[in-house]
């Protein structure tokens, strides 16, 4: 997509040697998301330079997102903008719609590159799903979780739920997702659903330090150790083993490569 193309619907991208910048740009609205911005970012996913090794995930000004933006529940909103114009699809076909709209957070999770969260004020609903869909998440001290889906009568389906139960527990997801309250820096660091909380001035340079370090290594490093971690708590230590084996051989090949030798 083009640069108008993406601030049409609210997103920059900046690709600055092995790390691109996603950043939701409507801060007006705290960068509340919209449908047309999840096809976006599927569509940035899907034609990322093959050299990005981090990618940087953050919004505009003060709040990373606010959630949907709420004209998108408005039945007076163009049907093919509204996530309502799903209603006047059949159960699959509304289902597809959904597959589709998760596509801009899933392509965050592939082993390619790392993806960072850069979290400072509101991350609410969709912008909570959003920063979880990353690999990290460092956060500011000001900000403020919540999974506001249920206050809505919905439930969280922007590919959230896995990874926050993964993170901090089935019986602490539930009761964060059920009550759609707020969780603060401190508890997000405590519970695991925050991997460091620094003071909102210091978040640019914090998390430029680390896309620095995470594109420091070899290629392929990265990639390989993420796909190593990824599912490890779901395999047998057989199976892990096995993986790191396979993958510790295609390293030393690599470095002996890269070494003339």
């Amino acid at each position: 997509m083009t640069p108008e193309q993406l601030a049409h619907v609210g997103l920059r991208l900046a690709v600055e040697g092995p790390v691109a910048t996603v950043t939701l740009d409507r801060p007006e609205v705290r960068n509340a998301q919209t449908p047309a911005m999840w096809l976006a970012l599927a569509e940035i996913g899907r034609t990322l330079p093959d050299d990005v090794r981090v990618v940087v995930v953050t919004g505009e000004g003060p709040s990373f997102s606010a959630g949907l933006d709420r004209r998108m529940l408005d039945p007076a909103t163009d049907a093919e903008e509204s996530v309502l114009g799903i209603l006047a699809c059949a159960d699959d076909e509304a289902a597809d719609r959904i597959d589709a709209y998760q596509q801009g957070f899933t392509w965050l999770r592939e082993p390619r590159f790392v993806s960072v969260a850069k979290v400072r004020g509101h991350a609410i609903g969709a912008g909570f799903q959003l920063a979880l869909s990353c690999d990290l998440r460092i956060v500011a001290d000001d900000v403020r979780f919540s999974m506001k889906e249920s206050a809505l009568g919905l439930v969280p389906d922007l590919t959230g739920t896995k990874p926050l139960v993964e993170h901090v527990g089935y019986a602490r997801a539930l009761e964060i997702c059920a009550t759609a309250r707020v969780v603060e820096a401190p508890e997000a660091v405590a519970i695991g659903l925050a991997n460091r909380s620094v003071p909102a001035d210091d978040l640019d340079d914090v998390v430029a330090d680390l896309a620095a370090a995470l594109a420091a290594p070899m290629p392929d490093v990265v990639t390989e150790t993420k796909l190593l971690l990824q599912g490890a708590a779901d395999r047998g230590l057989d199976e892990q083993r096995r993986l790191e084996r396979e993958a510790q051989v295609r390293r030393f090949r690599a470095v002996t490569a890269a070494l003339g030798g």
